[in-house]
């Protein structure tokens, strides 16, 4: 398995931009896609052509002596704990965050577990055909072709989008985008006793702000929906704190309460 921190930024960051696609659009549900391909290409090529190469990263993890911290994910033996359809959803989202940190590790029997757990909350959620079973390959594969990675994500979440809307399952899949969001913010901002001393590390969760208020502007379009109605609860004081952060600013006490209201929710999503 390659070291791959790319995959957190590429399963998290690039889903929040597809599926905030829907937002531009009207607020009716339907069962027919709203969006276009092209558009969501586009979408995509906005998250990717930024990002910074794996061994960037990895640099930069290095530099703050972020070693893998093994109890900072969600133990893959809880995956039997969560019944309902919503704790399933989010709990994939978490899982999937975990996956991707584990694998930046080369963590080979974490990462295998990640995975099977994954697929377990997928075939329960009765969503595994949406998902390409080989996408997390694919993507590491391309890690240097940023054009065929933007195919790649592309065609994967246009599918997944398709199918889950084609079967009005639209809540589901933002309780997974959620999920992921909220994991991957948590282990960035306890990845190290040093993150807030690291110039990347800090503007990567200071620019969460945007990612955050399209999340929240997705999520409202369902509240009505008592599942996704406890989300907007949860996520809450995290995006009131975001609305106070300026553009291209944040202060250690802003980013030490983002620290400790992100712990707080993702506590109430994986219990």
């Amino acid at each position: 398995m390659k070291k791959a921190f790319k995959p957190i930024l590429l399963a998290v960051i690039s889903i929040v931009f597809f599926s905030a696609c829907q937002s531009s659009g009207t607020k009716t549900k339907t069962t027919e896609p709203q969006i276009k391909k092209e558009d969501l290409k586009e979408e995509v090529k906005k998250v990717v052509y930024p990002l910074p190469t794996s061994f960037e990263v990895t640099e930069m993890l290095n530099r703050i002596e972020a070693s893998y911290i093994l109890s900072i994910s969600n133990p893959p033996e809880k995956v039997d704990s969560y019944i309902t359809e919503k704790e399933k959803a989010l709990a994939l989202g978490v899982y999937g965050a975990d996956l991707s940190y584990a694998s930046t590790y080369n963590q080979k029997q974490r990462t295998l577990e990640y995975m099977n757990v994954s697929k377990k909350l997928l075939e329960e959620l009765d969503i595994s055909a949406a998902v390409d079973p080989d996408i997390i390959e694919k993507i590491e594969n391309a890690e240097n072709n940023k054009e065929e990675l933007v195919n790649i994500i592309t065609n994967s979440f246009y599918s997944t989008y398709e199918y889950l809307n084609k079967n009005n399952r639209a809540p589901v899949s933002l309780l997974v985008m959620a999920g992921s969001w909220v994991e991957a913010l948590y282990i960035a901002t306890h990845i190290s006793d040093e993150t807030f001393n690291n110039k990347e590390m800090v503007t990567i969760i200071m620019n969460q702000k945007d990612h955050l208020n399209k999340l929240m502007a997705l999520l409202e379009q369902y509240k009505d929906n008592p599942d996704i109605a406890d989300v907007i609860k949860i996520l809450t004081p995290l995006s009131e704190t975001y609305k106070n952060i300026e553009a291209g600013s944040i202060t250690k006490k802003q980013m030490l309460k983002i620290k400790e209201q992100v712990a707080a929710a993702r506590q109430e999503i994986v219990k």
